[in-house]
């Protein structure tokens, strides 16, 4: 088995820089020694362009995050458009109040995101469901929310990308979560923090309404706060994990780029 795995750059955690100048932040990012990405949005840009510019400076789109109900209003155009850029994933990456788990809606999206799984799987391409904290209630059947899709949406439609930071503030364990998901766990993303769970956390995502930083939740570059890494990656790898991929949703104390360029240094540490 291999000792390290493929490490990859989300890149909304630069999403200030790529908005100024795309191409100029991707060629930073393959300086810093991410040899692969993960999109979050093109920022209006032409999918020609976007692919033009990672194959010409080197880096691979592996995947992508795409709103859920960006993927439902056109299922097939999504697959499409994310295969032509070579991407092998697609990931959910946030729920709304109106359709999360524990919503009156949440069945018929967990069949909606059936839906969608199957037919991105005949076109290549492997649906990810990208976690929070929020899932982690319990359901009747006594269940966690984010074990509950998992078992009500088969394997081959729905894969996990768990995110270890939501899965630690959440108060689980993230090489626990990693082992119990062994062969379902295709991209795994990094992600450090400080402090403890907080109403306004969600604010510091940049999705909901924005809201002041807090000295009681602050993420940090991966190697910089309360996450034991050592122990998630052999997790990752003995989960079968394919790549692994560095996010910080926010960063408060330097730059973006800095933030994920400590977050690479820290993993070259260990030998990634």
């Amino acid at each position: 088995m291999a000792k390290t795995l493929p490490v990859g750059l989300q890149l909304y955690s630069v999403r200030d820089f790529l908005e100024k100048d795309f191409a100029g932040t991707l060629k930073k990012v393959k300086e810093i020694g991410y040899d692969y990405a993960e999109l979050a949005g093109l920022y209006g840009l032409d999918p020609k362009f976007v692919k033009q510019t990672a194959d010409e400076i080197g880096i691979t789109l592996i995947s992508a995050h795409v709103p859920y109900a960006e993927m439902i209003q056109d299922i097939e155009g999504t697959a499409d458009t994310y295969a032509y850029l070579g991407c092998k994933f697609i990931a959910v990456p946030f729920l709304d109040e109106s359709t999360r788990v524990g919503s009156p809606n949440f069945d018929e999206v967990l069949k909606n995101i059936d839906k969608i799984g199957e037919c991105f799987a005949k076109k290549g391409i492997t649906l990810l469901y990208h976690n929070h904290d929020f899932e982690f209630i319990t359901m009747p059947d006594g269940e966690f929310g984010l074990d509950y899709m998992y078992s009500h949406v088969p394997c081959e439609h729905l894969k996990t990308e768990l995110d270890v930071c939501w899965v630690h503030v959440a108060g689980q364990d993230p090489a626990a979560y990693l082992k119990k998901y062994t062969g379902r766990a295709p991209v795994v993303h990094l992600k450090d923090y400080k402090g403890h769970k907080t109403e306004n956390m969600y604010g510091l995502l940049g999705t909901d309404k924005k809201a002041e930083t807090s000295e009681e939740f602050r993420f940090q570059p991966v190697g910089y706060g309360v996450q034991n890494f050592p122990v998630i990656l052999d997790a990752a790898l003995n989960a079968g994990a394919e790549y692994v991929i560095v996010e910080q949703d926010s960063s408060v104390e330097c730059p973006s780029i800095e933030a994920v360029e400590k977050s690479r240094k820290y993993l070259a540490s260990l030998g990634w």
